[in-house]
């Protein structure tokens, strides 16, 4: 078979603030100045800039990163980029991306490229973890009410780079095509008086058909009663339950006192499963959430307990990925600091 063709997205997908990124407005102030030194000094040097992260991960961030090079380097046609591919994985200390071109033509840009694969790395790889970690079941990414809006379109698709089947704002996926899913919130069922029946019927009959009806049924701390009160209710048009049970309570029809019987536990999720299958409603499927990261997805499964998806929030924006960029060669013969060197790496493509 043919090799698959690899694409980058083009630079209009970012909506970049290109006058901002040129004058350095977002940039350390001594990489500015460094290029206005370089200019008024006549110092062409050529460069190779190399860029590496200490920590294994997926690369994201990279489409961006070359748009802002593209748009913000004052000759980018003279620019050689060469880099890895959103979604590749990479190790530590592995050069990710060169640059090679006249210094002072794109020296103010490093802050902001680093920036941006820095973010989109570090989500992008925390959404793989979890991802890899629930073997196969569909991982929803609800982090947006944790960080500031404008994070939403760069984390979205990291997230999409990462494996998540679903995101849960429409600005998450504006780079890719995405739109967001949801559920019925709290605040919905709070606005018919505390009755999820109710608010997931309104929610059934104005909503498209195609959208599929997830009941959140941790509102009054009775799980698999609610549970079975919403599959009536909507005579098998009920996609899902979603169980959200704070950290801090234990569901009523948890019989353990043990420390671990608090929030999501596993009891609770057998138990609404063996309730639903009792009653005839083996087809509805079930999503955990309420702080949930890769290491407990994984004892869930070790368990054997029975969910169908994850929504996993906060926990896929603590990770963190740093990258470093050096200068390594200059005109042509080695110039990196101390303790670095130029490392070249075949998989790099140039754009």
């Amino acid at each position: 078979m043919p090799e698959k063709i690899r694409k980058r997205l083009a630079p209009e997908v970012f909506g970049l603030p290109v006058e901002d990124i040129k004058t350095g407005f977002y940039s350390d102030k001594y990489f500015v100045r460094a290029r206005e030194i370089l200019k008024k000094d006549g110092n062409s040097a050529r460069v190779l800039m190399q860029v590496f992260a200490r920590k294994p991960g997926v690369i994201c961030g990279m489409d961006e990163a070359i748009a802002i090079l593209k748009v913000g380097a004052e000759d980018p046609d003279d620019l050689v980029i060469r880099g890895l591919f959103d979604g590749d994985s990479f190790g530590s200390k592995e050069t990710v991306m060169t640059i090679e071109g006249e210094y002072s033509t794109f020296a103010h840009l490093e802050t902001i490229y680093l920036g941006v694969i820095a973010r989109g790395t570090a989500v992008a790889t925390a959404v793989r973890d979890v991802v890899e970690a629930a073997e196969g079941r569909p991982i929803l990414f609800f982090p947006a009410r944790f960080d500031g809006y404008e994070t939403q379109q760069r984390d979205g698709y990291a997230a999409h780079i990462g494996g998540a089947y679903g995101i849960s704002t429409d600005g998450q996926g504006a780079w890719w095509g995405g739109t967001g899913l949801g559920t019925v919130p709290h605040g919905l069922i709070a606005a018919y008086g505390g009755d999820t029946v109710k608010a997931t019927l309104a929610f059934d009959r104005y909503m498209p058909e195609e959208i599929k009806r997830i009941a959140l049924v941790d509102f009054n701390n009775d799980s698999v009663g609610t549970s079975l009160a919403v599959a009536r209710a909507l005579q098998g048009r009920l996609f899902a339950v979603r169980l959200d049970t704070a950290a801090d309570l234990r569901d009523i029809s948890v019989r353990s006192d043990s420390p671990g019987s608090r929030g999501v536990c596993p009891e609770l999720v057998i138990s609404v499963r063996r309730a639903l299958d009792e009653n005839g409603f083996n087809r509805v499927k079930i999503v955990v959430s309420g702080g949930f990261t890769a290491d407990r997805i994984r004892r869930l499964i070790t368990e054997n307990i029975p969910f169908d998806m994850v929504g996993v929030g906060s926990s896929l924006l603590k990770e963190k990925i740093d990258f470093t960029a050096d200068i390594v060669m200059v005109n042509g013969r080695p110039g990196a600091k101390v303790g670095r060197a130029y490392l070249p790496n075949p998989r790099l493509f140039r754009t």
